[in-house]
């Protein structure tokens, strides 16, 4: 005879795939914050033009 007093497991499953989720998340948000960068982002190049002057060229340094 079955176990009619038998706890389900469904809400444990669910659990544990929000719970991974937010861990990945958590991974991804933290790469991030901690150093990671887009690939190819380079120094943006800066062209300043003044008239009667003539312009100046060069890339901008970043704050880090």
């Amino acid at each position: 005879m079955a176990d009619p007093n038998r706890p389900s497991s469904s809400g444990n499953t669910a659990l544990a795939f929000i719970l991974g989720g937010v861990v990945v998340a958590l991974l991804v948000l933290a790469w991030f914050i901690f150093g990671g960068s887009l690939p190819g982002a380079d120094e943006p190049d800066v062209k300043i033009e003044v008239p009667g002057v003539g312009s100046i060229e060069g890339e901008a340094e970043s704050a880090n």
